[in-house]
């Protein structure tokens, strides 16, 4: 939409019928404001102390996980590995880990008779880019051509590997579809407690689609309760747990002190003020302790990405989004003196956030620097797009036009990069050329969050002036309720997390920025699982409460 400027550039004289906004919906305030510039889990004496018995603990567990390696016990190895990875310390043992199941793959002879063993060993390798045929659950068939199981143990982790599936591989569709009647069914028998609770929990969210961080919560106090478990391991995953949320807390402690100087430049009534629950969302992206520096970064980008969000959706005159976008092109503060006076506070403090983070990765030596603000640009460019098909009262003719705008302003692509770009050297110039060109399993992310997003938010959103969401979209394409405009979506999520795997599979790229990318997907999908977690945000407290304030 074109824009009338004089001078660098200027708002227009004359205003439009469609240019009235400023009338922002009203979001609920910050469950969290300043608690964690104050919140001190731990004395400095008592995490010295916690640490030196981590490590103690560490090299133990590592004795083990080599024990089990040099064994011929094919179970037990891939049951210390799959507890490893649930509790959250996996990121510790890396490399024993791939050298293990490196040689589990390499074992031609190693196929199991047991639907449990098969199931974990599908899993597992697939999960760490191993091709793997689904042609292993063939000889499990019953008469009727359905693979399952009596064990509710073994169900699930058959359930669990089956949603590792890529296009066409019908064995595996019919293992989700058959089985997911079966743990529902079983749900309504007399089952323990603490079993009922993880059938529950498998079918609400399969165990490769879990947010890292929030499963390794959960997982430490199912662990806990298992006859099996391995003393050892609990007390290390629970000493690095909290050890972990330390670490956390502190940098929630410099983004408060960070925020709070923000706000005190900008006026943000428009927008969300959700500062606690981003560093979360960041945290499930780069949850790794050593990657402190990338959950900063990205905490303080998404943020200013979220206020583009808020602004060009919630706030902004169309004149006012045409002046800003084009500022962001140019990227200079003069292009904001004839700016409102919120615009332009807006506009300078979101350069000068950007313009410090990429010189701090310029001292990091980080080559990818540079790319910072052309994506930051872009993203801007991207809400801009949406602004016209709101203003025109656009509805796409099909959901898939529709993605072609919105796979864009889900901001998947632009998260991914930076978060690629934040792990210094594993990344190359390629990978972050490549993650710009929205390959399939960057694609797969954009379409989790999207679709997720909107059918979270259909119903609120319709309550005012608003883009049109793909339920719409679906509704209009195929003359259907907004049930079944919803049940077609989660086919194409499903189908966007086929994407995801087989581009793990191909491995075209470094495993760890691929991993990164099915992070940010698993992300998505917790955020928009029963509502839009993120604008409702007391949804979350008690979840990161349990993250970042209780103690495992």
């Amino acid at each position: 939409m074109a824009t009338t400027t004089h001078g660098p550039i200027a708002l227009a004289s004359q205003s439009t019928k469609q240019d009235v906004q400023h009338n922002p919906r009203l979001y609920t305030p910050s469950p969290w404001g300043n608690f964690f510039l104050t919140h001190q889990p731990y004395t400095p004496a008592e995490l010295l102390s916690m640490k030196e018995k981590a490590q103690a603990r560490k090299e133990e567990v590592r004795r083990i996980l080599l024990d089990a390696a040099a064994s011929s016990d094919l179970a037990r190895k891939l049951d210390l590995v799959d507890a490893l990875q649930r509790l959250g310390v996996d990121y510790h043992f890396k490399k024993e880990i791939d050298e293990l199941l490196r040689a589990v793959y390499d074992d031609k002879d190693g196929a199991s008779d047991d639907l449990y063993v098969t199931s974990l060993r599908f899993y597992l390798l697939r999960k760490h880019g191993y091709t793997v045929c689904s042609d292993v659950f063939l000889k499990f068939r019953d008469e009727q051509g359905n693979v399952s199981s009596d064990d509710v143990n073994c169900l699930m982790t058959l359930y669990d590997a089956a949603h590792l599936r890529t296009h066409g591989e019908e064995i595996l569709d019919g293992i989700i579809t058959f089985n997911k009647s079966r743990l529902q069914t079983v749900m309504k028998t007399n089952l323990e407690p603490e079993l009922a609770e993880e059938v529950r929990f498998t079918l609400e969210t399969s165990r490769f689609r879990r947010v890292e961080r929030v499963e390794a919560g959960r997982f430490i106090s199912v662990y806990e309760k298992k006859a099996a478990r391995d003393e050892t391991i609990l007390e290390f995953a629970k000493l690095d747990y909290n050890i972990v949320q330390v670490l956390y807390c502190q940098e929630l402690k410099e983004l408060t002190t960070w925020w709070k100087d923000f706000q005190s430049r900008t006026d943000l009534r428009f927008a969300r003020d959700r500062l606690v629950e981003m560093h979360f969302w960041m945290m499930g992206v780069v949850y790794e302790p050593y990657y402190s520096y990338s959950r900063i970064m990205l905490t303080k980008l998404i943020m200013c990405i979220s206020l583009f969000d808020d602004l060009y959706d919630n706030y902004s005159t169309t004149q006012e989004s045409n002046i800003f976008t084009t500022a962001m092109e140019r990227w200079d503060e003069k292009a904001a003196e004839k700016f409102p006076a919120y615009l332009k506070a807006l506009y300078n403090n979101i350069l000068g956030t950007t313009d410090e983070i990429v010189e701090e990765l310029k001292h990091q030596n980080n080559k990818h620097a540079e790319i910072v603000r052309k994506l930051v640009i872009d993203i801007a460019k991207c809400y801009h797009a949406e602004v016209k098909w709101r203003d025109e009262h656009y509805v796409p003719t099909d959901v898939e036009e529709h993605l072609q705008v919105s796979v864009r302003s889900s901001a998947g692509m632009h998260i991914s990069n930076l978060a690629f770009i934040s792990l210094g050297d594993v990344t190359t110039r390629e990978a972050v050329q490549w993650t710009f060109t929205y390959p399939k399993i960057i694609r797969g992310v954009c379409i989790v969050g999207r679709i997720g997003n909107d059918m979270m938010s259909h119903e609120r959103e319709q309550a005012s002036k608003h883009v049109v969401s793909t339920v719409q979209t679906c509704i209009k394409q195929y003359g259907v309720t907004v049930e079944e405009a919803n049940e077609k979506l989660r086919v194409m999520i499903e189908e966007a997390w086929m994407d995801i795997v087989q581009e793990c599979l191909d491995q075209k790229h470094p495993m760890v920025l691929l991993e990164k990318a099915v992070d940010l997907a698993r992300t998505m999908d917790f955020m928009y699982k029963r509502e839009d977690a993120y604008t409702l945000s007391f949804s979350l407290k008690d979840t990161i409460t349990s993250v970042y304030v209780n103690f495992a």
